[in-house]
């Protein structure tokens, strides 16, 4: 089978095409497909590159560079490998004057990767220095910076490097992504989400979630979040993971986190703590839906799994028993609607829910003056849509949906992006 590609290695094709104006940066959790994308790229351009790889040692692998080109460099014909002992600054200076001469003697100019930047300490002042000569000399040098740490890459670019790159979001994937690249069924991915690394050990339920555990939760947790970013409480930050992925689809206000929790923290530090879930991509705290000033009341969240595999591998459920568990297997229907939002949705669009006394409405799309009320029902009956309707009534969306078999089917509804609903008239 061919390989898969994402629709945002087009879009990083055409990034390259144009004059290194911005930097590019690649933002997305672990196992979203980035560094395949950048090698797909790479292969489509006319620009020859170098691709530096930042763990612990940095590994650079040129295969379209002829040895003599390169610094010290061993290993067969045709590649290059050159490790170093530790990634500092005197290497990422090394290595991008050396592009920096690779582009000024190009006719193409020449691309330069940095996979993990965020393991250079003050990296993006760097960059920032280096990145502002090659504007002052005009050097035709594309600079490409992805990572697994997007708390770190996001907070570095933000704060030194405002106005000076272009993201390409790479979110979990997509139903159709895992229909088309993996012939996923509708209930596959309901159950096994979006990680395509995965998907060759759906057949023993057990076994993928004994991955996704300790290939994706533990490292994102421990590499991207606790060794990079000061947390006090690692252990409570663990627990409301586990709670997160427990009781997605639900309300549930700091509060009661606290007390299932049972720890001394307050909710300023669970506030802090969820958001630095979500910025990994592992769960969101919606906020309720408000078209008036809130109240000095700390709001209660509607906590969602970005992928429903986080519900999964930690559920005790094999995919069998949890479509047998009828509550369960309604709660990984919502909460797959709820992914599908906060992966897909353009920037533009904030993703929340409402309540009022006995009304509810399962999510809301917020875009300026646009308003979308969103209803998920797994079941085949007929349903009450009364919480829709008073929405409707006070708030006069500009559409409002039912997901389901009674309205629209959820693999449709998976399939076509939130701003879709929005533009619709």
């Amino acid at each position: 089978m061919a390989e898969y590609r994402r629709a945002q290695v087009d879009t990083l094709i055409s990034r390259l095409s144009e004059q290194p104006r911005v930097l590019i940066a690649i933002f997305g959790p672990r196992q979203s497909g980035k560094t395949t994308a950048v090698r797909q790229a790479l292969a489509s351009v006319e620009q020859e590159s170098w691709y530096v790889s930042i763990e612990p040692q940095i590994e650079v692998v040129k295969p379209s560079l002829s040895r003599a080109s390169l610094p010290s460099s061993t290993g067969e014909t045709g590649s290059v490998i050159s490790v170093v002992p530790q990634a500092d600054e005197r290497q990422l200076i090394d290595a991008w004057k050396h592009c920096r001469q690779q582009a000024m003697r190009s006719p193409t100019g020449f691309v330069l990767v940095l996979d993990e930047i965020q393991r250079i300490d003050r990296w993006s002042s760097l960059v920032k220095k280096l990145w502002d000569e090659d504007r002052w000399n005009g050097c035709p040098l594309h600079v490409v910076l992805l990572g697994s740490a997007p708390i770190l890459m996001q907070a570095g670019l933000t704060e030194s490097l405002a106005g000076r790159f272009e993201p390409i979001r790479f979110p979990h994937w997509s139903f159709a992504e895992m229909s088309e690249a993996f012939d996923f069924s509708l209930d596959e991915y309901t159950y096994f989400g979006g990680y395509p690394g995965a998907a060759a050990w759906i057949a023993d339920s057990n076994r993928w979630s004994d991955y996704v555990r300790s290939a994706l939760i533990a490292p994102t947790i421990e590499r991207d979040v606790l060794s990079l970013v000061r947390v006090d409480k690692p252990e409570l930050l663990k627990r409301l993971f586990d709670l997160g992925a427990r009781y997605s689809g639900q309300e549930m206000s700091y509060t009661k986190l606290l007390g299932y929790l049972q720890d001394a923290g307050n909710t300023t530090t669970l506030t802090r703590y969820l958001d630095l879930l979500s910025r990994v991509g592992m769960i969101a705290g919606l906020p309720k839906f408000a078209n008036r000033p809130t109240s000095s009341k700390v709001p209660t969240p509607k906590l969602n799994a970005f992928n429903t595999a986080l519900m999964s591998a930690t559920s005790g459920l094999s995919f069998d028993g949890a479509r047998a568990d009828r509550s369960y297997w309604g709660r990984l229907v919502e909460s797959s609607v709820g992914a599908h939002l906060l992966n897909a949705a353009s920037s533009r669009i904030e993703v929340k829910y409402w309540r009022d006394r006995n009304f509810e409405v399962d999510f809301v799309l917020e875009r300026g003056s646009d308003l979308v009320g969103i209803e998920v029902k797994s079941g085949q009956s007929p349903v009450a849509t009364r919480g829709l309707s008073e929405f409707q009534r006070r708030f006069q969306p500009k559409n409002t949906i039912v997901v389901g078999d009674v309205g629209v089917p959820l693999h449709k509804f998976l399939s076509v992006p939130p701003d879709y609903w929005i533009d619709e008239t």
